[in-house]
Order: structure tokens, then sequence, then C-alpha cells
């Protein structure tokens, strides 16, 4: 049997240390190089590409991004506290939806799931994800029909893979789990891996950031629906409410926790008389990146689809963690928009 140069060096040591023989040398260096052989080594750890958590699981799961209700008769929501990225944007007049990003793990329960607009096809076509959504407007229809985004639609599983909860009126009501999610997906015959391109994030949780307080901030989505954060220092978690209730997941009523907040500025369109828009999610443009209770002052740019936040035109680190990404209008813009 062949011997490692780590079993030579032992019955070396051994021999040369003064052992009655040869062979009681062999014998304890035999019984070294088991007990090594027999010690578990610590499990490689793999880094989760949209949070920066490590993690000893597979990162090659496909992003899931699912649209979610805001609507007041929606909240609270289940299955934020899961997700690793989620954009807040305005969908027609002063309501928001929320697209919430899964890629390191799924919730048992995500909903209220609401109707698709193009703009979401395009944020979650950054991570190469499939949509989840319960309809869509007419753009978006046309968009997903001609296959420019794998999508999960609740009009297609009504009262199968989604299910509608009695607590709660339609449309504010449809919800999936993730063992459906699943399903749908391999119905579908979708890849449920991939290699998903990692954000940037800061080496450790105690970063140094320059800039202003930002421990207590309020977006003002056009009087009707106000957002804002307030930072936990001893957690080192921001908190987000709606109003004055505090944002909670409803399966556990446990608080959402995060440790970005990227607000950002781009041009709104508005289309019809049904108050849908067009959002540019390209140009780049203006943003404020919350972090620690500090406010930067930083630009945004779309790097393959994904909006990151830049300063001189390199990329500024996200801290590990849930991260918000809130969208507003350039007009009015952050600074009517947006107190901190």
């Amino acid at each position: 049997m062949k011997k490692s140069w780590k079993y030579l060096f032992i019955l070396t040591a051994l021999i040369i240390g003064g052992c009655a023989n040869n062979d009681q040398a062999v014998e304890e260096a035999e019984e070294l190089e088991q007990a090594e052989e027999e010690l578990v080594e610590a499990p490689s750890l793999n880094t989760y590409p949209l949070t920066g958590l490590e993690t000893e699981e597979e990162i090659d799961k496909r992003v899931i991004g699912v649209t979610i209700n805001n609507h007041p008769a929606a909240r609270p929501q289940s299955g934020l506290k899961d997700a690793d990225i989620v954009y807040e944007i305005l969908s027609e007049y002063e309501v928001t939806r929320l697209v919430a990003l899964y890629q390191s793990e799924l919730p048992e329960r995500v909903g209220p799931v609401r109707s698709a607009r193009p703009y979401h096809i395009d944020l979650v076509n950054g991570y190469q994800g499939i949509l989840v959504h319960h309809g869509w407007s007419p753009e978006a229809q046309v968009r997903i029909e001609r296959g420019e985004i794998d999508s999960l639609n609740g009009l297609a599983y009504d009262g199968t893979l989604f299910q509608r909860s009695s607590e709660r009126k339609a449309p504010h009501n449809s919800y999936i789990t993730s063992e459906h999610i699943v399903e749908g997906v391999m119905e579908l015959n979708y890849s449920l891996e991939s290699e998903v391109t990692p954000l940037t994030f800061h080496e450790q949780d105690d970063i140094r950031v320059v800039g202003v307080a930002g421990d207590n901030i309020e977006i003002n989505y056009y009087n009707l629906n106000r957002v804002h954060y307030e930072y936990d220092e001893q957690s080192g978690y921001y908190h987000r409410y709606n109003g004055e209730d505090q944002t909670i997941d409803l399966e556990n009523e446990l608080p959402i926790e995060l440790s970005n907040l990227f607000i950002v500025e781009t041009g709104h369109t508005v289309l019809d008389d049904q108050g849908r828009r067009a959002i540019d999610l390209t140009s780049g443009g203006r943003g404020i990146l919350f972090q620690s209770g500090i406010a930067m002052e930083v630009n945004w740019e779309s790097r393959d689809g994904q909006i990151i936040p830049v300063n001189d035109g390199q990329i500024v680190p996200f801290k590990r963690g849930q991260s918000w990404i809130n969208i507003v209008p350039t007009d009015p813009g952050l600074e009517k928009m947006v107190t901190y």
C-alpha cells in the first residue's frame, strides 16, 4: 500500500524519537494516520451571489422573481423575509408593486401574487430568472407570449398551483408555495439551475461608510403611499414601514430586516388613462445608498440588466444580507420624494 508523505514523516519522527523498535514505530504511525483520516474536514463554503452570505449549500440555483401585491388590502405579505432582493416600483397611479428575487432560498409560501408589467420582466431578466405572476398588462402579455422570459402565470393555474386565500378578497388573495413553484417550473420544462452573476459585497459586516446620517428615511409616492425605513443600530438592520404599519412577514410575523436600501430615480412615462407606465431601467442616473445608518449619494448604472450603485464609475459594494431597491420617478425626483 502506498503511504502518504505525512505517514512517512510521522514514522521517521517516531524512530528518531527513540521508539523501542521499528515495528512499534510503524504501528503508531499507522494509528496516527488512521486517526487523521477519520477527522471530518470542515466543509468548503460557497457565497450566495445576491446576499453575499456564506453557505454549505450549492449556489447554482436559478433566480425566481415574484410580482407581489403591495395594495393596503394585500398587507402583510408572505415570503418577503426570505427574498434576497426586493424591488419596489410604481404600477398605476400611486400604487407600488414589489418584485422579490429568490435565489438563496424559496419561501414556503409567497404572495399575494399580482399581475406583471413590462419592467418587471426587465428586472427579472437582469438575473436570467423565472417570473412568477398572476396576470399581465397588455404589453407584458405580448412580451411574455413571445418568449422574452420564462414565466409561471397564475391565469393558467388558478386554483391548482396558485391558491386563493379565503381571508382576503380578489385580486389580493393569490398565493403559491415553493413546492408548486418547482412543480410548475418542471411542468414547463424550465431549468432550475443557473450560474448567477454575483453582486459586489463588503468582506466584513463592520464597514466604514462615508456620508451623512441616514437612519430615518421616508419615500413619498405622491402623498398617498408613504414608505419609511428606520435603522436599528443594535441589530445593524433597517426596518420598513408602510405609513405607521411595520412591514412583517405574514407567515411568521417577523419584521423585515434589510442591510441595504438603494433608492434610485429614473424616467417614468404615463402611457394611458389607466395610469400604466413605461419606466427607464437602462439609462442610469442618481441614487442614494443607505447602509449602517449612513446615506451616500451615488449614481446607478444598469450592468447586464442589474441596477448597481457606482461612484466615479466604480461599483460601490453592498453589505451582506437582504437589499431593497426603491425606484422613484425623476419628476418630482429624489429631492421632493425622499427625506432623511
